[in-house]
């Protein structure tokens, strides 16, 4: 049968409201964090990822603690990363942290790895950017070697070797399930195939038909590797918004959107500036935001399986300066109203 798992991503933002200019205290926003889980979880949603960052303008610096908050207070939804930084952490830590969240939680603990959109910890922890690839490539080989085995040997060329030592707690789940993820680099999609893993794809721009290419790289690679084709996973991650109506979610998100979107491209060196008319062509059935009520969502969710052959769907619906009433009012739509209407479509296909 077809089925797709639906889910929240979150950087927890804590940029400045742009019309007061005041910043969302990080504390709050923590708070804030473990009180969406809990909803998420009762509304039938079935993955929660936070991502970790490290700027003034987001609160979650570190994923596995505030996941952990809120293990204890839910039942089903799974708990992941979105992402891990791996390249300026240590796999050793990484893999006891969510090991030991997989085991507040009984076994709903992820990570999903990747490199980052942002710099920012790689001088913070010491390390250098002349190293980008080779530090992601083999601390995700350790990571992956701790997760299989209790006891590991292994030697590198930037992290110290290790000798028979193990590495504890072990997960619940055996082994402790790990993504890949990328915004969209055909050498990570093929890396991901050929070790097997499931991959997630930050599509946050243009048209997600577009990323099929990946995909088919990233199935090619995993079947010329000898994996079943059939158990991959594939996850998305794209921004949205659920209101009541289309036009009260646009509108809600729309002033925040902006503001996030032109600081990151000042920051970056964009040359357009993001306004209502790319705002609105991203809202279109085909473009990268999710933004709407639950059946316009609902049926772009549906195009995105259609097209990609999702099995996991990533609404990213906080922007900080929403309010939080509302962000609260977009999770439980999703998955009392968006999430029945998806599941129930795709079961027909099978």
């Amino acid at each position: 049968m077809a089925s797709m798992e639906i889910g929240i991503s979150t950087f927890l933002e804590a940029a400045p409201h742009p019309g007061t200019g005041q910043p969302k205290n990080h504390a709050e926003r923590l708070r804030e964090a473990v009180e969406e889980i809990v909803l998420a979880d009762q509304a039938g949603l079935d993955v929660y990822g936070i991502g970790e960052h490290h700027r003034p303008d987001y609160a979650g610096s570190a994923p596995a603690v505030i996941l952990a908050a809120a293990a204890a207070q839910t039942k089903h939804i799974r708990l992941t990363s979105a992402v891990t930084v791996l390249s300026s952490d240590d796999p050793v830590r990484v893999y006891q942290q969510f090991a030991t969240l997989d085991g507040l939680s009984n076994g709903r603990a992820e990570i999903m790895a990747g490199r980052g959109s942002f710099i920012e910890s790689f001088p913070l922890f010491g390390y250098s950017l002349d190293d980008y690839n080779e530090l992601f490539d083999e601390k995700l080989e350790l990571l992956l070697d701790i997760a299989k085995s209790e006891k590991v040997s292994w030697r590198g060329g930037l992290r110290p070797a290790i000798e028979d030592r193990g590495v504890y707690p072990r997960a619940v789940q055996d082994p402790l399930p790990v993504w890949i993820a990328t915004g969209g680099n055909s050498q990570s999609s093929i890396r991901a195939g050929l070790l097997g893993l499931p991959v997630a794809y930050a599509i946050i721009g243009g048209m997600p038909e577009s990323f099929a290419p990946l995909v088919d790289l990233y199935k090619r690679a995993a079947a010329q590797a000898g994996h079943d084709v059939s158990q991959l996973q594939i996850a998305t991650h794209s921004h949205g918004f659920l209101a009541d109506t289309k036009q009260a979610a646009a509108d809600l998100l729309y002033e925040p959107y902006r503001a996030q979107m032109n600081k990151i491209g000042a920051e970056r060196g964009w040359q357009a500036s993001f306004d209502r008319r790319a705002f609105d062509a991203a809202c279109d059935p085909r473009g990268a935001l999710y933004v709407g009520d639950p059946e316009y969502v609902a049926e772009k969710i549906l195009l995105l399986h259609k097209n990609l052959g999702v099995t996991r769907f990533f609404h990213h619906v906080d922007v900080s300066a929403v309010p939080h009433r509302d962000v609260l009012r977009s999770i439980e739509l999703l998955g009392t109203k968006v999430a029945p209407i998806v599941r129930r479509e795709l079961a027909k296909l099978g």
